[in-house]
C-alpha cells in the first residue's frame, strides 16, 4: 500500500473514530441527562411526602407530572395507568365486561343514559333516566361516574346489585343484574334508503370492523338490491389503522397502496396496500364526513378520495394524521406514543398544521393559504394538505339554536322523553314516528312545569358590555340605550318555540324513538329527517353529475 492511500486510510478512519466518539458522547451526555433529571424529580417527590404539611398521595403528584410533561409534546401521546386498561382495551377491541349501558351525569345524579339493545342492563329492565342510587352495596351520591363504570365493570357471569329510582315512581327497586362480555358493533346501523340505494353507518374501528362492514356491503348489494352505496363515517373518531386499510380494501382493488407511515425510527416506515379482492370497485359510493371525522375516518375517506373511488361529502374532518404505538411500561401501565405521520395515496398529509388554531370541538381551523401545498388524486384532481380532508361537496353545517342547545344542556329533551315512554307503551316505527301538535304542546307545559328559562348569545354578550360599561363609567349615558337593546333582545319562549319548532321537534322525536328501538331506531328516526342524505340521493339520482365530480375540473360544490 503507498504512502498516500495509507494516510487517506487513516484520515477516514481518525474521522470515523472521532465521529463515533462525538455520537457516543451526545449518547452519554444524553442519557446523563435523563438520570440526573429523573433523580431531581425522585428527590423532589420523596421531600414532599416527607414534609409537605398536608398529606400527599404520590402516585396522583407523579401522575399529574407525567400527563403535565406529555401535554408539551402532542395531544394523542398519553399515559395509561393500569386503572385505564380497560377503558384503552374497549377503544380498540369494543369489547369489556359489564352491563352494556351508557352512564352520565344529571346535576347530582348519575343516571343511565342509554342501555345497549340486548345486553345485560336492556335485558334487565333498566331504561334511559334511571337514577343510580347504589352500586355493589356502596351509595354513589358523593360518586363520579367513572367510579359508578368502574364497578360496574368486572368478570364475566358475575353479578353486579343496583339500587335504582325510577322517574315517576315512589319506591327505589333493587337487582342483580349478571355482567356479560360486551362486544359493541362498530356497524351500528345499515339499511335501504330508498330502492336502490344503500346505507351503512360505521361508528368506529374497532377490531374486526372491516368484517362486518363486508358483510353489511354484501347483504345490500345481493339480498336487497343495493346499486348505489352510503358509508357513513361523521362523528367517527377513528381506531386501528389496520381496519381502516381493510376498510379501504373493500372498494379498491388487489396491490393498491392505501396508506404510508413516516416516523423517526425508520424501520417503522411501512407502505400499506390492498391485500384482498374488493367487494365492489366500481359501486357509486358516497362517503359522509363532518368535523368529528378522524384519524381512521380520514384514512379511508382521504384515500377514496385520491383514488377517485367515491364522492366526499359534508364537511371537513378533523385533522389527526399521526399513528400512535402502545409501549409497554412496568407495572401493567401502558405509554401511547405518536410515532409517525400517515400519508394517503396523493402524497398529502392531513395532519392539522398547527394545534394552536384548533376549533372549539377540537378540529382543524383555518390554515393560511402560504401552509397548503397542492396535491393530485389519481384522475388528476387537486386535493389540498394542511388539515383534514376537505369534501367534494361541502355541506352548510346546520348550528343548534340558542333554544336547542339549551334544551339539550339542561336535560329537558331527555327528561321529556323519560316522562313520555312512562306514559305511553308503545310507539309507531321508528321511520314512521313523527311528533304531533299534541305532543309539542304536552312538550311546552312540561317546560313551564320545570320553569325552564335561557338567555340568548346575545343576552349574554350585552351582560358582559353592561359590566364594561359600568366599569369604565360610560353606562349613566347611555342607560337608555341599554335599556332599549335588552328590551329588543328579551326572549319569549312560545315566540322562539314556533321559530325553532322543526329543529326541536326533531331532537325530540330521535330522544323518543331511542327509548323504545334503541341506537338502531334512533339512527332510522334521524335518516328521515337528514338533509345530507337528501343531497346523497339527489346526487345518485344524477349519474352525469356524480362522474363529473371525479374528473379533474371539478370545483367544489356547496349544497345549502
Amino acid at each position: 500500500m503507498s504512502n498516500k492511500i495509507l494516510k487517506s486510510a487513516l484520515a477516514v478512519s481518525f474521522v470515523v473514530i472521532i465521529g463515533l466518539s462525538f455520537w457516543g458522547f451526545k449518547s452519554d451526555q444524553k442519557n446523563f441527562e435523563i438520570s440526573k433529571n429523573l433523580d431531581i424529580f425522585y428527590t423532589l417527590v420523596r421531600e414532599l411526602n416527607l414534609f409537605y404539611v398536608d398529606e400527599v398521595k404520590p402516585e396522583k403528584l407523579i401522575k399529574t407530572g407525567i400527563d403535565d410533561m406529555l401535554e408539551t409534546l402532542d395531544p394523542y401521546t398519553v399515559f395509561i395507568p393500569e386503572s385505564e386498561m380497560d377503558e384503552f382495551k374497549f377503544m380498540t377491541t369494543g369489547g369489556y365486561a359489564g352491563i352494556g349501558a351508557m352512564i352520565s351525569k344529571r346535576g347530582n345524579q348519575i343516571i343511565v343514559a342509554e342501555p345497549y339493545e340486548g345486553f345485560p342492563a336492556q335485558l334487565s329492565g333498566l331504561r334511559a333516566g334511571d337514577v343510580f342510587l347504589e352500586v355493589d352495596g356502596k351509595p354513589v351520591d358523593k360518586m363520579v361516574v367513572s367510579d359508578v363504570s368502574e364497578i360496574l365493570k368486572g368478570p364475566a357471569k358475575k353479578p353486579v346489585k343496583v339500587k335504582i329510582q325510577r322517574p315517576g315512581d315512589k319506591k327505589p327497586f333493587t337487582i342483580d343484574i349478571v355482567r356479560e362480555q360486551i362486544q359493541i358493533d362498530p356497524v351500528t346501523y345499515y339499511g335501504m334508503i330508498d330502492n336502490k340505494t344503500g346505507y351503512v353507518r360505521l361508528s368506529s374501528f374497532t377490531d374486526g370492523c372491516a368484517e362486518s362492514l363486508r358483510d353489511a356491503i354484501l347483504d345490500l348489494r345481493d339480498k336487497k338490491g343495493a346499486k348505489s352505496l352510503v358509508l357513513d363515517l361523521r362523528s367517527n373518531p377513528g381506531g386501528l389503522l389496520g381496519e381502516a386499510v381493510k376498510v379501504t380494501n373493500l372498494f379498491v382493488d388487489h396491490g393498491q397502496e392505501i396508506v404510508s407511515t413516516k416516523g423517526k425510527v425508520s424501520q417503522w416506515d411501512k407502505t400499506y396496500r390492498a391485500t384482498e379482492q374488493p367487494v365492489d370497485s366500481v359501486m357509486p359510493l358516497i362517503v359522509l364526513v363532518n368535523s368529528g371525522s378522524a384519524s381512521a375516518s380520514e384514512i379511508v375517506a382521504g384515500a377514496l378520495q385520491d383514488l377517485d373511488r367515491a364522492v366526499i361529502m359534508g364537511n371537513r374532518t378533523f385533522g389527526k394524521g399521526l399513528v400512535q404505538t402502545t409501549r409497554d411500561l412496568s407495572y401493567n401501565t401502558k405509554l401511547k406514543v405518536t410515532t409517525a405521520k400517515y400519508y394517503i395515496p396523493s402524497g398529502r398529509c392531513i395532519q392539522a398544521l398547527d394545534y394552536g388554531h384548533r376549533n372549539a370541538d377540537g378540529s382543524v381551523g383555518n390554515i393560511p393559504d402560504s401552509l397548503i401545498t397542492e396535491f393530485k388524486t389519481k384522475n388528476g384532481r387537486i386535493v389540498k394538505d394542511g388539515g383534514g380532508v376537505s369534501p367534494d361537496i361541502r355541506n352548510v353545517q346546520d348550528t343548534l339554536s340558542s333554544l336547542s342547545f339549551k334544551l339539550t344542556q339542561d336535560y329537558m329533551i331527555f327528561d321529556f322523553a323519560t316522562d313520555f315512554a312512562s306514559k305511553h307503551k308503545t310507539v309507531a316505527p321508528a321511520d314512521q314516528f313523527v311528533i304531533s301538535d299534541e305532543i309539542y304542546n304536552d312538550f311546552h307545559q312540561f317546560l313551564t312545569e320545570k320553569k325552564f328559562s335561557y338567555e340568548s348569545r346575545s343576552e349574554q354578550t350585552l351582560k358582559i358590555l353592561i359590566e364594561t360599561a359600568k366599569r369604565e363609567h360610560y353606562y349613566e349615558t347611555t342607560q337608555n340605550e341599554f335599556s332599549a337593546l335588552e328590551k329588543g333582545l328579551s326572549l319569549n319562549l312560545n315566540k322562539d318555540l314556533d321559530k325553532n319548532s322543526e329543529e326541536i321537534r326533531d331532537l325530540l322525536k330521535d330522544e323518543i324513538v331511542s327509548r323504545y328501538y334503541y341506537q338502531k331506531g334512533a339512527i332510522i328516526s334521524a335518516l328521515g329527517s337528514d338533509k345530507e342524505i337528501k343531497s346523497v340521493l339527489s346526487l345518485f339520482h344524477n349519474p352525469a353529475e356524480y362522474s363529473r365530480l371525479l374528473m379533474p375540473t371539478t370545483v367544489p360544490a356547496t349544497v345549502k
